[in-house]
């Protein structure tokens, strides 16, 4: 298999690396302790960085990136591994080799852990240099560090420790290479200045991915900015640098190494406005706080004693009560210029609040306050409203798509937003500031669809009354009405010929009777379409002389009394209920049950068929749906394709 050329280098500097690291790593550990823990923790830090840049080349194989972080990560191996070298030769003198020409040519390897982060910073994060007009930097930067090392071997000032006693093995350099060498230590500064320049520029001209990933490394520069700060003031605290300097000091050294990996790699795994706005805001309230403190202590200092412990509670006390204003003053200025996104969604949140308050807008108008603030037209804010199959606008529109942050309130979720641009760390921010919004604009739309519904409902029970009146008014014309008409005049007749014989009035009289008996059983049957007779048995009687006719069983389960109010209702529904499942689900089963409570009466009919039901308009279930609210109940179906039907309704007592 042949490798891409930076996923080749990359390779070879990981193995250099770890070579030269796992060697020196037996010396660390015969030369003492704090040796070793000082070779492992930076060590450590730069195997990572090794590890994370050979990562990077294997993902994005064509890509110098990768290759340049495994650079700075083997030049810190070896770094590290220099000076646990010498400080094993000067803990045991003659056992290990060294010779002073070599500790003078290697005394300057530093820079080149500085001419790598430069190649890094020109080429970060596509692999190609900024433009055509960059392309000497980069070996500039490669003959300056080689430049460096040359000169750092005639330097005439004393080795570092633990070396300060080992002579100097070269001559000074005489002034025209001390000229040469200064001016290509000003030239090498230039030229990393010039390449942090040109991740500012790239910053500039570029958008979307490439911005996100730049903002991701400017975390590093941020960190490696701070640092002298914290040292600072925690000297002036302390009088030396400790523990928390060291603390800032191995996030600074981390944060290049995992900045460039998450750029690299998952460059929208958060959101990193908010990251680099939360680091700028703590990083300045860090030091803000060291200062205050060491201020505080000083003066305290002075009036109650420098080493009294009442000073150091004292100057605690000053700086836990300066934190919070502190923080959120710092948060809203920071958020300003770092965090736009966020801090317009919330300006617009706030504004839309502050119109609603004066009558001036209405909740609704959330979703448009939005889209200006985010600049974002596709962006949609759905609710979740009982009854709706999903997540609906204020208009009742469905909300849906691949990217849908929850709007959560109490632990409860009551919406989304939505949006195939925006982060989603942007969008969890505004759905924290926007949720009481969301909630008001969900309860109205909850409460507007169940106006509507009330009257949908309404109108279909008047159309459906008049409808009823009306057969009520065919049926009586053309039914009994008839026949009492016609037993009328039959009467009438009778009545006019009594005394001359010329009527058969026993017959007459007989044919009257039989009309009476049809026109009384027709208003039994039109009464019965009011309300079944067989009612007055109880609702388990009415049902039972349904279900016997039927050719499937059905399972009855109703208690004895209910109240007279809610059994025809509760007769309707399950009479509807076993109907269809009798005619239309190809039932081989139905059960029902009615169960009684304080405060309600369950009504429960359930079927194997093969489901698929639903209230259509002017259907049956239709129907059941305006009889079972004009009693102020609920009626729910579920009736999953395959899997049967289930039909519950629940009526209040107190209806």
């Amino acid at each position: 298999m042949r490798w891409p050329r930076w996923v080749a280098l990359g390779l070879s500097l990981f193995v250099l690396a770890m070579v030269v690291g796992s060697s020196w790593l037996l010396i660390a550990y015969r030369t003492g302790p704090h040796t070793l823990r000082n070779y492992v923790g930076l060590g450590g830090v730069a195997a990572a960085t090794a590890v994370l840049g050979l990562v990077i080349s294997l993902r994005v194989p064509r890509n110098a990136v990768g290759a340049l972080l495994t650079w700075v990560g083997a030049t810190a191996v070896f770094l590290a591994s220099r000076d646990v070298y010498f400080s094993a030769v000067v803990s045991d003198s003659g056992r290990l080799p060294l010779d002073s020409r070599a500790v003078a040519w290697f005394d300057e390897s530093g820079w080149w852990l500085f001419a790598g982060v430069g190649l890094l910073l020109l080429y970060f994060p596509d692999g190609r240099l900024p433009s055509r007009r960059w392309r000497v930097l980069p070996p500039v930067l490669v003959l300056l560090g080689a430049a460096q090392q040359v000169f750092g071997a005639f330097n005439s000032t004393p080795f570092l420790e633990p070396l300060q006693d080992l002579p100097r093995p070269y001559a000074p350099m005489p002034l025209p290479l001390k000229i040469l060498s200064g001016t290509a230590f000003a030239a090498l500064l230039v030229a990393l200045i010039a390449a942090a320049v040109s991740v500012v520029l790239r910053f500039r001209r570029a958008d979307g991915r490439v911005r996100a990933q730049v903002k991701w490394l400017s975390l590093a520069g941020l960190a490696a900015v701070l640092y002298p700060f914290v040292c600072g003031a925690e000297i002036i605290i302390t009088g030396h640098t400790g523990i928390v300097a060291t603390i800032f000091g191995v996030l600074a050294l981390v944060s290049l190494p995992a900045s460039v990996a998450i750029a690299m790699l998952r460059h929208d795994l958060y959101d990193v406005d908010r990251v680099l706005a939360d680091t700028v805001t703590y990083g300045i309230v860090t030091v803000v706080l060291l200062g205050t403190y060491a201020a505080a202590a000083g003066v305290l200092g002075v009036v109650l004693g420098r080493d009294s412990s009442v000073v150091a509670a004292a100057a605690t006390a000053v700086c836990a009560l300066a934190l919070a204003p502190l923080r959120s003053r710092l948060q809203r200025s920071v958020d300003r210029r770092l965090y736009p996104p966020r801090r317009a969604a919330l300006l617009a949140i706030e504004d839309l609040q502050r119109r609603i308050h004066t009558e001036q807008a209405q909740p609704e108008e959330l979703e448009s306050a939005l889209r200006t603030a985010l600049r974002e037209p596709g962006l949609r804010v759905g609710l979740l409203v009982p009854g709706a199959s999903g997540f609906v606008d204020a208009a009742g529109t469905p909300v849906s798509g691949p990217q849908l942050v929850p709007v959560m309130l109490g632990g409860a979720q009551i919406g989304v937003l939505a949006s195939d641009v925006l982060n989603p760390a942007v969008l969890k921010a505004v759905a924290a500031g926007a949720a009481s919004l969301v909630e008001v604009t969900r309860l109205r739309a909850e409460l507007a669809g169940a106006l509507r519904e009330v009257e949908a409902s309404r109108m279909r029970l008047i159309q459906a009354g008049d409808a009823e009146r009306r057969r009520l008014e065919r049926d009586l014309h053309d039914g009994a009405q008839q026949r009492l008409v016609s037993l009328g005049m039959a009467m009438r007749l009778a009545q006019r010929h009594l005394g001359d014989g010329s009527v058969d009035v026993d017959g007459l009289l007989d044919q009257g009777v039989a009309e009476l008996a049809t026109a009384v059983a027709e208003l039994r049957q039109i009464a019965h379409g009011l309300r079944p007779t067989s009612l007055d048995d109880g609702l388990h009687a009415a049902l039972s002389g349904i279900t016997q006719s039927l050719p499937i069983p059905v399972r009855l389960q109703i208690p004895p009394d209910l109240p007279e109010e809610l059994a025809t209702t509760a007769y309707f529904v399950a009479a509807e209920a076993v109907t269809n499942a009798a005619k239309y689900a190809n039932a081989t089963a139905i059960a029902v049950r009615v169960a009684q409570s304080a405060g309600a009466v369950t009504v429960r009919i359930e079927d194997d068929g093969c489901g698929g039901a639903a209230p259509r308009p002017g259907s049956g279930l239709s129907g059941l749906l305006d009889r079972v609210a004009a009693v102020s109940g609920s009626l729910e179906l579920r009736s999953p394709a395959g899997r049967g039907t289930t039909i519950e309704a629940v009526l209040p007592c107190g209806s």
